[in-house]
């Protein structure tokens, strides 16, 4: 087993409430061999847009045995394939308060009954933070985006929805289904800014993976943020409601860095709303490996000593709204509504 394997095994191991006879009882209960099953997965990832997993019936059975726990990849095609939450395929205690048997049933109907609900309940992880913050505006306005995106008309002020959380938190697989919720672009700090950073810190004589010396914090990532920010003035200045995915660990929490962004939308008639990602060191630890992106290389060699200096009950300035991704909970949630809305089976 490769040590990225090996880790995630460990992790499984010592996860509450894993139960991997569930996967065998909901294979059984739908008629599915190991083969059958492990083509299922692949169908179903490939139609959602996740990494493909290999789904050979010897993984399966590991992961029906106990032998393996299941990477990211692999736990969320199963939850669309059998259509049911993590807790309920056996994978993890449920969070206090978590939604842990959906009944959705996907459905070419635009904007039925069961989709609103589906929707709604995906939008409650946007929780209040601090009592200044509309948490019930924000979802409305993505919710009545939502629904009028094909109809033409929005009666709310433009939005400048910001993303913000640790590496590996989730902020941009939940930036995205509020995209696919609303219509709105989402600008995404390293795709739109990874070349030009790569590029300047070979210029400068460092590592184009570089995301920890001074160097980059220093020199280079102020430049990051600027791009981002540029990009999204022009949005904001045209009032495109624009959703940001970004950690913005050092910036949501600047009470000056955030007044000017504000104040700047707000002479614009834009409203920011702020999102924040929590999440646990084991769930961030599993992302950063799955995705295996160079720019995350020396995190992973040097985990306890990157840990070591996050800060878990860290919070923004500003009133702002939180989304509960610990154990990846909020995260299979709304893979749960892309498959009521349709877009996974078609």
């Amino acid at each position: 087993m490769t040590r990225d394997g090996q880790a995630i095994a460990d992790v499984g191991r010592n996860r509450p409430g894993w139960r991997p006879e569930k996967l065998k009882e909901q294979r059984e209960a739908h008629g599915l061999t190991l083969e059958g099953a492990g083509e299922r997965l692949r169908e179903v990832a490939g139609a959602a847009g996740l990494a493909a997993p290999a789904a050979n019936f010897q993984t399966l059975w590991q992961h029906e045995q106990g032998e393996v726990y299941p990477g990211p990849h692999y736990r969320r095609a199963y939850c669309l394939l059998y259509r049911a939450t993590e807790p309920e395929l056996g994978f993890r205690s449920p969070l206090p308060g978590e939604a842990t048997r959906l009944t959705f049933t996907a459905s070419s109907e635009l904007h039925n009954g069961t989709q609103v609900l589906a929707v709604e309940r995906a939008l409650h992880q946007l929780t209040p933070a601090t009592e200044e913050v509309d948490g019930l505006g924000v979802q409305q306005q993505i919710l009545d985006a939502w629904k009028r995106r094909h109809t033409g008309g929005d009666p709310n002020r433009p939005t400048l929805l910001m993303v913000g959380g640790y590496a590996g938190s989730g902020k941009s697989e939940f930036a995205r289904f509020l995209s696919q919720l609303t219509g709105w672009p989402v600008l995404d700090k390293d795709p739109i800014t990874r070349p030009l950073v790569e590029r300047l810190l070979v210029e400068m004589g460092s590592d184009p993976n570089d995301r920890h010396t001074d160097v980059y914090r220093e020199k280079v990532r102020p430049l990051e943020y600027q791009c981002l920010l540029e990009t999204a003035y022009a949005n904001v200045d045209c009032a495109i409601s624009t959703v940001l995915s970004a950690p913005f660990v050092a910036e949501a929490t600047d009470e000056r860095w955030m007044r000017r962004l504000i104040n700047r939308c707000e002479a614009r008639g834009v409203t920011v709303a702020v999102v924040w990602m929590l999440c646990d060191l084991d769930t961030m630890h599993e992302y950063i490996g799955f995705r295996s992106a160079a720019r995350d290389s020396w995190k992973l060699q040097n985990w306890d000593a990157y840990a070591a200096g996050l800060d878990l009950d860290l919070r923004p300035v500003v009133p702002h709204l939180v989304v509960d991704n610990r154990l990846g909970a909020a995260i299979s949630l709304t893979d749960q509504v892309r498959q009521v809305l349709g877009t996974v089976f078609q």
